[in-house]
């Protein structure tokens, strides 16, 4: 037992885990994906600064006013004591995340993500300040002249302003956003100022600098989305039994699906990927297509793809504008990977080449892998319909909770230094505490009372209370009810809150005691 164990020591060759990425330059793209993200940044992004600005009866529709505690959305109050209510809204968007990409993969992170979004918005402003993909390249390559000083000024200068703006905007569902805008600059708060400048300063570095880094080194879904994918998920994929082998060709070539050659078999259109991936060609390297690739296992080795007639060429002409286009610059052509954030930009690009070409579209396209290997394919199955039922339950559940909520919340405390008083008449006597809250954004008249149904004669001191409770306001009322000097031990009681001017009201179970026989 006393043998030492020896230890070898191995060193790590790499000094990091992190890879410096090169900066990437997607191409402008037109199509029907190009249009739908185009409309999603302009709903999502006009959603988040008009939201503060409108007025609902009176008030900021969009309030999420924490010293009071209280959250204002278009005409609906939340207090801390709807929680349930935001606990279970974060369950369906849970679920809600759940069933989109286990029916059509990451489309979540293709048209709704903010880091996607602000990131869109980023490259507008680059191409509008430094010109297209080419001229940008060519701007960053070259010496630092006064144009390359004033493009690059003016760009940063836009982006700082707007990530300001989204500062600005962030901070004013928080603070009232017009009393906000009354005290810029200098009339702001520190904690004002703090998250003003904190979330500009993330908003333009993540989505000015950091871009697909975030996606790849921070967030999470990346990592685990494969657990909600399987072979019936619909994902953005490339048909390499159509398209293999890759290579330029001259006008007038018909495609495979109306040529002899027709499609590839799998292992085969599979193996010219693998042996494409490893030994790219001119058009590739000028591309710089990054990526993870797990075409095979480590160690394998490729050789080089031989020269290829015409006719024996797939539907890829090798022009590796996918690639170009591409906001996380991979090759969808070398397979489904994690980097990807299903955008549909290389859709839209490859099926202008096709059109261009005279082929027919969908070399790239949204599918599912059975598809792809000619199995059969359910994009209805049973876990998209299970996941569709329960959505569809907790957001009924969620609304109908939320519609039929009572605006009235009460509750009486009694009061535990004594157990019962004697008045001067004779009558017995027991202090409470009624809490009672106005969860409506107007104000409202009560009327407490009490009673029992095996006390007789009881009553609060001074007869039924009115009282006013203004918008969200929590009042804390002390009450006293009086019963017969005959009443003696332990007795129910209820007492009754009903509102005068608002259907509401409310029912509290308490406790009467008397003196001891």
């Amino acid at each position: 037992m006393s043998r030492r164990i020896p230890l070898h020591v191995v060193e790590d060759e790499s000094s990091s885990y992190y890879v410096s990425e090169r900066k990437v330059y997607p191409r402008e793209v037109s199509g029907t994906f190009n249009r739908l993200r185009v409309a999603a940044v302009i709903w999502l992004l006009g959603m988040y600064y008009l939201f503060p600005w409108l007025h609902w009866n009176g008030k900021q529709a969009v309030l999420l006013d924490l010293p009071a505690r209280q959250f204002h959305v278009f005409g609906w109050m939340f207090l801390p004591q709807d929680f349930l209510f935001l606990s279970t809204l974060l369950i369906i968007a849970a679920l809600a995340l759940f069933f989109f990409t286990a029916l059509a993969g990451r489309l979540f992170c293709g048209y709704a993500c903010p880091q996607t979004v602000w990131t869109e918005v980023s490259l507008w402003i680059e191409h509008w300040c430094e010109g297209d993909r080419n001229k940008r390249m060519k701007l960053d390559a070259g010496p630092w002249t006064r144009e390359k000083i004033l493009r690059k000024t003016a760009r940063h200068s836009l982006w700082a302003l707007f990530s300001l703006w989204t500062g600005f905007t962030f901070v004013g569902y928080f603070s009232p956003i017009v009393d906000l805008a009354q005290r810029m600059p200098f009339g702001l708060g520190g904690w004002e100022t703090f998250w003003i400048l904190f979330y500009g300063f993330a908003t333009w570095g993540n989505a000015g600098f950091l871009r697909q880094q975030v996606c790849k080194y921070m967030c999470p879904y990346a990592r685990f989305q494969s657990a909600m994918f399987d072979r019936n998920t619909l994902i953005i994929a490339y048909d390499p039994m159509r398209g293999e082998p890759r290579g330029p060709r001259k006008r007038g070539l018909s495609s495979v699906l109306e040529r002899a050659r027709g499609l590839l078999d799998k292992v085969t259109a599979y193996d010219y990927v693998f042996r494409a991936s490893q030994h790219p060609s001119a058009a590739d390297n000028r591309a710089h297509a990054g990526g993870t690739i797990a075409l095979a296992g480590a160690g394998m080795v490729a050789e080089p793809l031989p020269k290829f007639t015409p006719e024996l060429l797939g539907d890829c002409v090798d022009c590796t504008i996918c690639v170009q286009v591409c906001p996380v610059g991979i090759d969808i052509r070398n397979g489904l990977q994690y980097e990807c954030i299903a955008c549909g930009a290389c859709i839209d690009a490859c099926d202008d080449v096709m059109g261009k070409m005279g082929y027919p579209k969908g070399l790239i396209r949204y599918t599912t892998q059975n598809q792809i290997d000619s199995k059969p394919t359910r994009v209805l199955r049973a876990r998209i319909i299970v996941y569709a039922c329960l959505l569809l339950a907790l957001l009924g559940g969620w609304m109908y909770g939320v519609t039929h909520r009572s605006v009235l919340l009460a509750e009486v405390l009694r009061d535990r230094n004594a157990m019962y008083s004697q008045a001067s008449d004779g009558r017995i006597e027991n202090s409470y505490t009624l809490k009672l809250v106005n969860k409506e954004q107007q104000p409202h008249h009560f009327v407490i009372d009490v009673v029992s149904t095996d006390m007789p004669g009881i009553a609060l001191r001074g007869g039924a209370r009115t009282v006013q409770a203004e918008s969200g306001e929590v009042l804390s009322i002390p009450i006293t009810v009086s019963a017969s000097s005959e009443v003696t031990g332990r007795h129910d009681v209820q007492f009754v809150v009903r509102g005068t001017d608002v259907d509401a009201d409310a029912t509290i179970k308490s406790s009467f005691f008397g003196p001891s026989l």
